[in-house]
């Protein structure tokens, strides 16, 4: 089978498209058929060696296929199942092995395309929004990066439980579809300072929470831009690592939270796995929740999807389809 590895740490040029042996699910483990697999900003973080990884590693973290063997011991699933996962390694490949527990089922209406552009960041978004911070009518946040692959689950997501949403973007075209995607206001901070315009559109209270997967260009405004006692939940670092700072800044700006969650800690379990997977996927079933894929690339020209994602040029998911 092809698989996509890295043996040393760099940047789009040092991902190589390798033949290795189908793997053999063992027991307790499933095969999977990959028909797609995401793209997402970890997989530039493992790549460069922000994120360290054990080298050689195959990268991708999220995918959806069809079962096509069993490992001893497993029940839960037949050959042909549609399956997806998220938060697994190696799924940047033709196959892979992964333990029957971490995947989840796929519904009948939702294409495994879909799915697989919807796990991982459309669980984010659920986590980050009923759980890190519960968002509820009467909350106002603010969603940095409101047209991207997270920002547009975000905004739904965030309307969904009754919030008012202010996104922002870089372009007139982002700020359309975080319009279309229900944003109530959208700021385009090309044009105009985004702490700016929340305290005006906020009557100068500032927002219950920002949701910010940008980091160090936008982390000190996003702070200002909080209500007292309000939530700073930096999820990414598209523009790089934020620095250090001195915690006094929060007692100074009103008692602020900041917190940095991933992931992998909302879905540790088998129930919590299966509890965000299937309220994400249903909505997606359901029509609530709708997901932009922006481009698919042949699992040859994984090169090519990393450097669009880096270029912050996508609006949407990316997906390979090998």
């Amino acid at each position: 089978m092809r698989a996509i590895r890295i043996e040393a740490y760099g940047g789009p040029d040092v991902l190589r498209v390798v033949e290795l042996p189908t793997p053999r699910p063992g027991p307790g483990q499933v095969l999977v058929t990959v028909e797609a697999a995401g793209v997402n900003f970890i997989d530039t973080y493992q790549r460069t060696g922000f994120y360290p990884l054990h080298l050689p590693a195959v990268l991708g973290q999220e995918a959806a296929g069809r079962v096509a063997g069993l490992g001893a011991g497993v029940t839960d699933w037949k050959e042909g199942d549609r399956v997806a996962f998220a938060s697994v390694m190696g799924a940047y490949a033709d196959s892979v092995v992964i333990a029957a527990d971490r995947l989840v089922p796929v519904p009948a209406s939702v294409t495994t395309r879909v799915a697989s552009a919807a796990m991982l960041q459309g669980m984010t978004a659920q986590y980050l929004v009923t759980d890190t911070f519960p968002l509820q009518s009467g909350h106002t946040c603010l969603i940095h990066a409101a047209a991207g692959g997270v920002g547009l689950l975000l905004v739904q997501v965030a309307k969904l439980k009754g919030a008012t949403v202010i996104g922002t973007v870089s372009t007139a075209e982002k700020a359309q579809l975080a319009r279309d995607a229900g944003a109530d206001h959208v700021v385009n901070y090309a044009e105009e300072d985004f702490e700016a315009a929340v305290k005006r559109l906020t009557n100068g209270r500032g927002v219950q929470v920002v949701y910010d997967s940008v980091g160090k260009a936008t982390f000190m405004q996003s702070l200002n831009a909080l209500a007292a006692r309000g939530m700073l939940v930096t999820f990414g670092q598209s523009s790089g690592a934020v620095p250090p700072f001195d915690p006094l800044l929060l007692s100074q700006r009103g008692s602020l939270f900041l917190t940095r969650p991933v992931l992998g800690h909302y879905i540790g379990t088998r129930e919590a796995l299966l509890s965000r997977a299937n309220e994400t996927l249903g909505w997606v079933a359901e029509g609530r929740l709708k997901v932009r894929i922006d481009s698919e690339f042949p699992l040859t020209a994984v090169a090519d999807a990393h450097r669009k994602l880096e270029s912050r040029g996508s609006t949407g998911k990316l997906l390979l389809i090998p």
